[in-house]
C-alpha cells in the first residue's frame, strides 16, 4: 500500500491521480477529505482509500500509516515543518513503512541561506538516519508557482520580483509526481537523492517576453529591492511574513548561486521534462485580463 501525505497539494495530487489511473492501491491522507474528493471526482475511486489524519495529531497519523509499505511525504512548507515531518518519519519507522519518498528543496547554501532549505536539510538527516529506505527529491521552482504572478499580470500587465536577470530553474509539478510514481511503483533508485529541474533555465525578463507573445500584449517585469518585494508580498499579496521571507530568500539565492538544469527527469523517465512554453500555453487563460482568481 502506497500512502500519500499531501494528497491535496500540487505534487501529491498529481501523484495520486497517476497512481489511480494505473490502478495502484493507494491511501490518500488529508485533513479535508471533501476537498480531496472534489479534486479527483473525475476518476474512479476503486483503487484509493481516503483517510482523515492531521500531522498535528500523532495518533491519527499512526492509524493512517498502519499497514503502509511506502510513504510519499510532502507537507506544505510551514514554520513547524521540521517538527511535524520528523514526527511522521518516526511513526513511519515504528509502523514498519519500508520506503519513504520525501519532497525536499534544493540543497542548503550557507553563502545565501534559505530558511526553508535548512528545514528540509534537517528533515533529510532525520530520514537518512531513521533506517527506512528513502528517495529524496529536490525540485527547483515549480512552474505552477508562476500562477501566483497572475493577479498583477491580469490587472496591471506586470509582475514583480527581486531576482534581476538571473537565470532560474523551473520544473512542472507533474514531472515531480511522475518521478515519485516511477520510484514507488518500480521500487528502484532507493537511498538516492535527486535534484530536479526542467531542461532550460529562464530569467524573469524572458518570462515576461514569453507572456507578451502568448497574450498579445506587453507584459513587464519590475525588479525590486528585496525588502520592497517582501513588503509588497505581505501588504498586497496577503502572505504570512515567513512565506514572504522565503520568496525573497529563494530569489536572492538565484542571484548568488548559479542555477543550471539537470538531466535527471530524462534519465529517470526516458523523456524530456515538460517545457515552460507548454505550461504557459496550458494556463494562458489564468494570465488573461478579466480572469477571476478568487474563483480558483
Amino acid at each position: 500500500m502506497i500512502t500519500i501525505i499531501g494528497a491535496t497539494g500540487m505534487i501529491g495530487n498529481a501523484l495520486l491521480r497517476r497512481l489511480m489511473e494505473g490502478g495502484v492501491p493507494v491511501r490518500a491522507i488529508s485533513r479535508e477529505p471533501d476537498q480531496l474528493r472534489q479534486q479527483i471526482v473525475d476518476l474512479a475511486f476503486s483503487s484509493v482509500e481516503l483517510c482523515i489524519a492531521d500531522a498535528n495529531d500523532p495518533e491519527s497519523m499512526r492509524r493512517a500509516l498502519a499497514g503502509a509499505s511506502q510513504l510519499f511525504l510532502a507537507l506544505s512548507n510551514n514554520p513547524r515543518q521540521v517538527e511535524l515531518e520528523t514526527s511522521i518519519i518516526q511513526i513511519a519507522a515504528q509502523e514498519g513503512v519500508k520506503h519513504v519518498v520525501k519532497i525536499s528543496s534544493p540543497a542548503y547554501e550557507e553563502r545565501s541561506p534559505v530558511a526553508v532549505a535548512k528545514w528540509h536539510a534537517d528533515i533529510e538527516q532525520a530520514l537518512v538516519t531513521s533506517g527506512i529506505t528513502y528517495t529524496i527529491l529536490r525540485p527547483y521552482a515549480f512552474m505552477q508557482n508562476l500562477l501566483r504572478l497572475a493577479p498583477t499580470i491580469t490587472t496591471q500587465d506586470m509582475f514583480f520580483g527581486c531576482i534581476g536577470d538571473s537565470p532560474c530553474n523551473f520544473i512542472d509539478c507533474r514531472d515531480i509526481a511522475d518521478i515519485a510514481a516511477e520510484v514507488m511503483t518500480r521500487f528502484k533508485s532507493v537511498n538516492s537523492i535527486y535534484t530536479l529541474t526542467g531542461s532550460e533555465t529562464f530569467t524573469y525578463p524572458q518570462i515576461a517576453d514569453k507572456l507578451s507573445i502568448l497574450l498579445n500584449r506587453p507584459i513587464e517585469f519590475f525588479n525590486l529591492k528585496p525588502e520592497a518585494l517582501r513588503t509588497d508580498l505581505i501588504e498586497h499579496g496577503q502572505m504570512p511574513s515567513w512565506l514572504a521571507d522565503h520568496v525573497v530568500e529563494i530569489q536572492t539565492m538565484s542571484t548568488v548561486v548559479s542555477e543550471k538544469p539537470t538531466d535527471t527527469v530524462r534519465r529517470l523517465l526516458g523523456r524530456e521534462p515538460r517545457s515552460l512554453d507548454a505550461f504557459l500555453e496550458e494556463y494562458r487563460d489564468a494570465f488573461n485580463r478579466g480572469y477571476n482568481h478568487a474563483m480558483k
